[in-house]
C-alpha cells in the first residue's frame, strides 16, 4: 500500500493505493493521524483500494474519533464497491462521513 500526501484549499487529501490489511493499517492510521495535526479537514481518497480488513476498520475509526475530538472533520472518499459493503456491513457508513467524489 502506499499512502501520496496533497493539499488543496480544503486542508489535506490522502490518496491511498492498495490493500489496507493488518500490515498496512498501522501506516494508514499514522497518515491520518499526523494529517490531523496538520489541517482541521482530511480527506482519505479510497478509489484504489480493492480491501478492507477490521484492521483498516479501526484505523479509520480511530481517525474519526481523534477528528471529532479536535473538532475537525475525516471525511472518506470514493470508496470501491467491496469498501462500501465492509463499511455497511458493520455500521461505519452510519458514522463515517462517506463522499463519493474527492475535491
Amino acid at each position: 500500500m502506499t499512502i501520496s500526501e496533497r493539499t488543496d484549499n480544503e486542508g489535506i487529501v490522502l490518496e491511498v493505493d492498495g490493500r489496507v490489511d493488518t500490515n498496512t493499517s498501522a501506516q494508514l492510521q499514522e497518515a491520518i493521524l499526523s494529517a490531523l495535526q496538520k489541517a482541521k479537514a482530511v480527506t482519505v481518497d479510497f478509489a484504489k483500494v480493492p480491501y478492507l480488513s477490521s484492521a483498516g476498520l479501526r484505523a479509520l475509526l480511530l481517525g474519526h474519533k481523534q477528528a471529532f475530538s479536535k473538532g475537525s472533520v475525516l471525511t472518506l472518499a470514493n470508496p470501491t464497491d467491496f469498501v462500501k459493503s465492509v463499511l455497511s456491513s458493520v455500521g461505519f457508513d452510519k458514522v463515517l462521513h462517506i463522499a463519493h467524489t474527492v475535491r
